[in-house]
């Protein structure tokens, strides 16, 4: 079944990029991954989403703005180098699963 499923979101990916769809890649949904590799991510960026000392909440964010947030920091148009190093260094695929994660959390 989850084979299927997999199967089933990449011709869905597929299908939604020859139409002209952005469209996450299939890891996007892979919550569980996410979480793994937030660890760094959530050292800074509480999962409650409480705000400290002026490090934004993440926790809660659409996946949408997540990426576009990432990628920006990665083509280093945003300026803050502890986040253009820590961007640079996940794939599209990684940075996914990231966005799939914290938008997956409810701020407190």
């Amino acid at each position: 079944m989850a084979v299927r499923r997999f199967i089933a979101s990449g011709f869905m990916g597929i299908a939604c990029q020859m139409a002209g769809f952005m469209a996450l890649p299939a890891h996007a949904a892979d919550k569980a991954f996410g979480e793994y590799l937030a660890g760094e991510c959530v050292t800074c960026h509480l999962p409650s989403g409480r705000q400290v000392g002026g490090i934004p909440a993440i926790a809660g964010m659409p996946e949408i703005s997540f990426m576009a947030l990432m990628e920006s920091y990665a083509r280093r148009e945003r300026d803050n180098q502890v986040m253009q190093a820590v961007a640079g260094k996940f794939n599209s695929d990684e940075l996914a699963a990231l966005a799939a994660y914290f938008a997956s959390l409810k701020p407190e």
